[in-house]
């Protein structure tokens, strides 16, 4: 058995971990390659928000009710033994298979906010309410895309809701592409690195292509830190160069093969 995976572990997550739970990720070999709406063309018109949640209510309706597999289940067992659990996902998968102090670094789809007046609800309130105003939407047959996206053309009939509170504009707990992680949040992970670091722990990063500087800065500081670092992805990532132990296979069938 290898050395480091007697070790603890700080662990980074991707979206290849996900997969086997029936979730598609953007970068994965046998990915389409898409272009999501960014922040900035969300917030631009209501027409765009309307395309945004005409799509996401039904993947939602979809993903909503994914399991957790293997890897999650590994890790969650594992906890103890870990210095902390960084997820790039935003499917809340990690905390469904019973992990604790999970840090979902883009958030979670499963929360709503209004941008407006900064109030949070639970996805499931909202898709009840989206539900309610737009009957029979659910019932298209559509592919899953990423993070809860379908393709879908036609959206020009739905519905969206606004915010209880304060009637502005709602939009899921998540980073969106051309917003930034909340720095707080990053100052706790390089933290975590630094703790990890100093407890000879190892950086395992597991199904992540690392293509986003959101998850790679934290590679390159455990590298700059003299840690050990372990990729665990199916085909090549941008940290690649910086890994100690680079293995390029499944996340869950190199878990299994290794525990066993």
């Amino acid at each position: 058995m290898s050395d480091w995976f007697e070790r603890r572990w700080l662990v980074l997550t991707g979206a290849g971990v996900s997969t086997d739970s029936g979730i598609p990720d953007y970068r994965g070999p046998e990915s389409v390659p898409r272009q999501p709406m960014t922040y900035q063309d969300f917030v631009a018109t209501p027409a765009n928000r309307q395309r945004y949640w005409a799509r996401a209510h039904l993947g939602w309706s979809r993903m909503g009710g994914a399991e957790p597999n293997f890897t999650h289940r590994f890790l969650a067992e594992r906890q103890d033994r870990l210095v902390g659990l960084i997820t790039q996902n935003v499917d809340g998968l990690h905390e469904k298979a019973g992990s604790l102090d999970v840090v979902d670094l883009h958030g979670r789809l499963d929360r709503v906010i209004c941008l407006d007046c900064g109030d949070v609800t639970s996805r499931a309130e909202v898709q009840a309410r989206l539900d309610a105003l737009n009957p029979g939407w659910t019932d298209q047959q559509v592919t899953i895309a990423p993070d809860g996206d379908v393709d879908l053309e036609d959206t020009a009939g739905f519905v969206v809701a606004d915010c209880t509170q304060c009637g502005g504009r709602l939009k899921p707990d998540v980073v969106f592409f051309g917003e930034s992680v909340p720095k707080p949040k990053v100052n706790h992970c390089f933290d975590l690195v630094e703790r990890a670091g100093r407890e000879g722990a190892a950086l395992v990063v597991l199904g992540s292509s690392l293509q986003v500087m959101s998850g790679l800065r934290f590679v390159r500081r455990a590298a700059k830190d003299g840690m050990e670092i372990v990729i665990v992805n199916r085909g090549p990532t941008r940290g690649d160069e910086l890994a100690t132990v680079r293995i390029d296979d499944g996340v869950a069938e190199t878990l299994r093969r290794l525990a066993t």
